[in-house]
């Protein structure tokens, strides 16, 4: 019986599993070119709160670790290896998804400053191209008039 896991270790390992996959599956949706900065602030929210409920699982991790060590030194090596293994494959995933999870955040943060630039600049250069029309727009001077000719040449 030393060599068996206790219950809680069989609920442990089944929430952190149903959580390890639901969250790959949030991370596996296609990322798509999105223009809209709001729904970039939403995604972005999604992703912290998914960072906020990994750093909460990551205590059932740690008793599933501990566990599988105790019962290791118990148990026959048959036994002890085949809880090994499967605490391997856990953390390879969980790996895996914690290191998605930053690079994702980083890149939709990076794409948000990008598109806010980008809108920044079009605002700029729109503004301008306003100022040009009115300037376009604006009756030339007479052909004797010199000094306004000379003024107009400085503001093209």
């Amino acid at each position: 019986f030393d060599s068996l896991p206790p219950a809680h270790y069989k609920e442990t390992m089944n929430t952190v599993l149903v959580w390890i996959q639901q969250s790959e599956t949030k991370l596996s949706v296609p990322q798509v070119a999105v223009a809209e900065y709001e729904i970039m602030e939403q995604r972005l929210r999604e992703l912290k709160a998914l960072q906020s409920s990994l750093q909460e699982q990551q205590k059932g991790l740690n008793y599933l670790s501990t566990t599988v060590e105790d019962m290791s030194r118990k148990a026959p090596a048959e036994v002890s290896q085949r809880y090994r293994s499967e605490i391997e494959v856990i953390l390879g995933r969980w790996k895996k998804l914690s290191a998605q999870l930053v690079e994702h955040c980083q890149k939709l943060e990076e794409l948000m400053t990008k598109l806010q630039r980008f809108q920044n600049d079009t605002k700029t250069l729109k503004k301008w191209m306003a100022e040009v029309d009115v300037f376009l727009k604006e009756e030339w001077p007479a052909l004797g008039d010199s000094e306004a000719l000379e003024k107009q040449l400085e503001q093209c």
